[in-house]
């Protein structure tokens, strides 16, 4: 799937479209991502600010589909584990970015070369209007390269 379709399909698929969460920019390498979460009355808390709900589900599938896209079908990649740290209250559109690097993806494919799992945690920040912290986010990605990948790298 194109990074742009993704994007649309994103934008209307109701966990983000009900909970106000917009995805801005997918880059057509799938190395850049951003999203935004817009205040709605339907995604305030009890006291007004963002759902933290939301704030989590915002950054939630882009590390596991970037990192996919990029290793490419050699490789499984699946969410295995996310925390959330709240640093200040969010209000407003806030907005997250992913950046991912050749550094990184480096790291990955040989960490996984001999077939075995390789759990990495991805950070990323949502920062409010003024460029805050707001929350800290870090999801762990599960990477293992395919038997069959095995058998042709070493062939």
């Amino acid at each position: 799937m194109k990074p742009s379709t993704l994007r649309h399909l994103f934008n209307f698929w109701p966990p983000f479209l009900f909970s106000g969460v917009h995805v801005t920019e997918i880059a057509d390498d799938w190395r850049f991502a951003r999203v935004e979460l817009r205040m709605r009355p339907w995604n305030r808390n009890y006291v007004g600010t963002h759902f933290g709900g939301s704030l989590f589900a915002m950054t939630d599938p882009f590390w596991m589909i970037m990192a996919k896209e990029r290793l490419g079908r050699d490789y499984y990649v699946w969410d295995k584990t996310g925390e959330i740290e709240f640093v200040k209250p969010a209000m407003g559109t806030v907005h997250a970015e992913f950046r991912l690097d050749d550094v990184v993806l480096d790291e990955i494919r040989a960490a996984a070369a001999n077939g075995q799992k390789h759990l990495r945690w991805m950070p990323v920040d949502v920062f409010n209007a003024q460029n805050e912290v707001v929350a800290r986010v870090r999801k762990q990605i599960y990477v293992r390269l395919k038997p069959e990948a095995r058998g042709k790298a070493q062939g």
